[in-house]
């Protein structure tokens, strides 16, 4: 009777490790997101929009 007994009488602490985790795995994922998300706000430039685009600013990889 004891494995059995162990196995109902921890289901509320294994419910709530698994919250935890899964909890502890979605902030993860959120500061991933939001810290590539500046990433590319930063890096990312406008293009002047009093000067004209001419074909070399769009065929250019250098820009």
């Amino acid at each position: 009777m004891g494995i059995h007994y162990d196995y109902k009488s921890k289901r509320g602490e294994r419910a709530m490790l698994k919250e935890a985790k899964r909890k502890e795995r979605q902030a993860l994922r959120r500061a991933k997101r939001a810290s590539t998300n500046l990433g590319t706000e930063k890096d990312s430039k406008m293009h002047d929009i009093n000067k004209p685009i001419t074909l070399e600013d769009l065929t250019n990889p250098e820009k």
